[in-house]
Parts: C-alpha cells; structure tokens; sequence
C-alpha cells in the first residue's frame, strides 16, 4: 500500500512559479518512477514529466523548458518546479508512483 501527499498547489499569476512536492509513504520501492499528469475541466489526465530512478526525466512537448521534475529518493519525495506558468496550465495535478498509485491532487490555477 502507497500513500501519496501533495502540496504547492494554489492561484499565480500568468509568468509566476509554483512548485508541487509528492510525499510517498508506505511499501516504497526507490526504483520506480514517479510523475506528474494533469486534468483540466473536460479533459482526460494526461502526462505533465515523469522521473525515473537513476534521473531520466520525459516531459510533456507544452511544459518543457518550463517545468522541471526531480526527486529525492532518501525523503520519497518527488517535486515539479513550474515556472512561467500561462493560464492553460490550470488544471488539477496529480502525482503517481509506479503504474498504479495515485495522489489526491492539487489545484493549479493560472489567472490575472
């Protein structure tokens, strides 16, 4: 059983930063990947960057050079640094750990 935790969520305006932090607690193996998606309204939740073990990293074509995804395996942490944020990255952000575990969510909102 894996519990995830998010926080950093919350309302910036369009070119501010946020960064989101996942806390994963439970049967935590340091060898799986762990990521960010986001569902917008309407839409399906897609794939924001997601972060290998050893560090590879993949983003989403519409965040890279914006968004950077890391982790600290010794606090089974992951975060995402979210910089120039523009109004249509508004959505919820969910974390995931492995093919199965999934956060709660956080709200991210993008608005003058």
């Amino acid at each position: 059983q894996v519990q995830l935790v998010e926080s950093g969520g919350g309302l910036v305006q369009p070119g501010g930063s946020l960064r989101l932090s996942c806390a994963a607690s439970g049967s935590i193996f340091s060898s799986y990947p762990m990521g960010w998606y986001c569902q917008a309204p309407g839409n399906q939740r897609e794939l924001v960057a997601v972060i290998a073990s050893g560090g590879s990293t993949n983003y989403a074509d519409s965040v890279k050079g914006r968004f950077t995804i890391s982790r600290d395996n010794a606090k089974n942490t992951v975060y995402l640094q979210m910089n120039s944020l523009k109004p249509e990255d508004t959505a919820v952000y969910y974390c995931k750990y492995g093919s199965r575990s999934w956060g709660q969510g956080t709200q991210v909102t993008v608005s003058s």
